[in-house]
């Protein structure tokens, strides 16, 4: 007898990181339902190359019915939750959304989860829990101390599935992992952001003096990790998914520059972020070890990747140019 494919729901499935899952699980052989409020930073054009592989529902995870009714009639066997408001200085400008989205819209899943026995919750976290390390790496048993608004909404998100897995017996997994970038990022994160100012003719901003480290990880990397975590991981656990590939931003701007072939100048340093750490690194020895997953992308080349695809879809990039110079009052 042929064996099930297990029915698999994406939340957020329209924007980056999700957007990446989907297409790496129509690749294999999975059609998945994806549930997104496709917000500023959700964009279908993401799943142009699947269209018509998968279940599409627009809908707020914060909308208690809408994704009970979901759940009743699409019956998932599996949930992975990316839906999340993430954009730092989004979070320091107003935090309401990101404690709605983030806290609420996890708790509307897990108890819809609940009532309609799923057998897997795969909860995308951050790095960004731990808060900042001057030195050494964060394991999955470090301390939760998170520096800002959006690092505080995953990490009380966080806590919450950990509740549920022990009161309720809930069958979930924490996943987190540290900064991704790649094709068909939204440009305000540091990568996206830098690529579309060259290509604007402006500058890069770069926050205080530029030597804030963080552990880049290139999307489809990620997903493969996510992906042996939704198989093989175990219920309850925590697992870090990290590249132990590490710098600083001032150093990641000068590899994305020479990779665009522009003038080492085209930078300038800007009034740092409120609370902005110093500095992320994750050992991800377990799932390394336990799960058989390794990151096969190395930095240049993955910026390099990243970079060729941005020439290819300057029209995408540049269609979210407004968005992005309203934020920042350009």
């Amino acid at each position: 007898m042929r064996k099930r494919i297990p029915k698999i729901l994406v939340t957020g499935g329209a924007g980056f990181i999700g957007s990446a899952f989907v297409r790496f699980l129509i690749k294999q052989g999975v059609l998945p339902v994806i549930l997104d409020k496709l917000t500023y930073a959700g964009d279908l054009r993401r799943l142009h190359e699947v269209k018509g592989r998968f279940k599409l529902y627009k809908t707020d995870i914060c909308n208690k019915r809408g994704v009970e009714d979901i759940f009743a009639k699409e019956k998932p066997d599996i949930i992975v939750h990316f839906a999340a408001e993430s954009h730092v200085d989004r979070s320091i400008n107003d935090a309401t959304p990101f404690i709605e989205t983030n806290i609420q819209g996890t708790q509307i899943l897990m108890d819809a989860g609940r009532k309609h026995n799923i057998n897997r919750f795969i909860f995308i976290s951050t790095d960004e829990v731990y808060g900042e390390i001057a030195r050494g790496k964060f394991n999955e048993n470090s301390p939760v101390k998170p520096n800002s608004p959006y690092a505080a909404s995953k990490a009380a998100a966080d806590f919450l599935v950990q509740v549920y897995v022990r009161t309720y017996n809930f069958p979930a997994i924490i996943v987190r992992p540290s900064n991704n970038y790649g094709p068909w990022q939204y440009p305000e994160k540091l990568i996206p952001l830098a690529i579309l100012r060259v290509l604007d003719g402006a500058k890069i901003p770069v926050y205080g003096k530029g030597l804030n480290v963080r552990e880049w990880l290139y999307v489809d990397d990620c997903v493969a990790g996510i992906s042996k975590i939704m198989s093989k991981g175990k219920i309850g656990e925590v697992y870090n998914l990290g590249s132990a590939q590490e710098s600083k931003n001032i150093d990641t701007v000068r590899l994305l520059l020479e990779a665009l072939g522009a003038n080492g100048d085209r930078f300038e340093f800007v009034k740092d972020r409120l609370g902005h750490d110093i500095r992320y690194s994750l050992n991800s020895k377990k799932l390394c070890h336990e799960l058989g997953w390794k990151p096969g992308v190395l930095l240049a080349q993955g910026l390099k990747f990243t970079v060729e695809w941005s020439f290819k879809h300057q029209r995408w990039l540049k269609s979210k140019l407004k968005d992005i110079n309203k934020f920042y009052n350009k």
